[in-house]
């Protein structure tokens, strides 16, 4: 495992709010004191949000839930919905992986997940298992190409490569971060670190001491 101590520490060095809990209950019951009711919130596609069940709390509790994945809505009331999560007080997210250096580290498709946690939403909570914590950068790229990349495009069924083989193709010919497949359904276009924030306690991050998400 790597240093949990150190990880928490290196968030909290760059101005991020870090807390650990050892269950999703925990996890829900923490990021739900955050979030006063009545609070906007919208969040990105998470298998972590919805296995701590708080996806299902906000959505069904006493906030207003920007949702995007409402059955009907058209395309561009759907784009209307992501760009609305810009403006929410409160923006719900995993992460792709966290460094020991307190870097949070993300890769996105379409990006709106990306876009909403680097400036628009006041607040961002993000939560994630110890399963996403990396020694570095170099292994935070590593585990998006062979772990959250493929297992994401396994379920959201996209036609990729790595949908079918479980790693990214540019492994085998020692791509990269941005190396990759030339698919339309791609999912890796913009990677992002986030380190030091200039906003104090806008970035809360969510540590669990469980196996959640990809």
């Amino acid at each position: 495992m790597m240093n949990l101590e150190k990880t928490l520490d290196a968030l909290r060095s760059h101005r991020m709010d870090a807390y650990y809990v050892e269950t999703p209950e925990e996890a829900k019951t923490l990021a739900l004191s955050l979030i006063p009711e009545g609070s906007s919130c919208a969040s990105g596609g998470s298998v972590t949000l919805a296995e701590t069940g708080i996806l299902d709390a906000i959505k069904n509790g006493n906030y207003n839930y920007i949702d995007r994945m409402i059955p009907g809505l058209t395309q561009e009331q759907r784009e209307e919905a992501m760009r609305a999560a810009f403006s929410a007080d409160f923006y719900l997210a995993s992460a792709n992986a966290i460094t020991e250096n307190g870097e949070l580290y993300n890769v996105d498709g379409n990006s709106n997940r990306v876009a909403a946690m680097l400036y628009g939403a006041k607040n961002v909570i993000i939560v994630a298992g110890i399963n996403k914590l990396v020694k570095d950068l170099d292994e935070a790229v590593f585990r998006v190409k062979t772990i959250a990349a493929p297992k994401n495009a396994k379920r959201l069924s996209c036609d990729t490569p790595c949908a079918k083989l479980g790693h990214c193709i540019s492994l085998k010919r020692n791509g990269g971060m941005t190396d990759g497949c030339k698919t339309p359904a791609r999912i890796c276009a913009n990677y992002t670190v986030m380190a030091y924030q200039r906003h104090v306690s806008r970035v809360k991050v969510i540590i669990v001491g469980k196996e959640l998400g990809y």
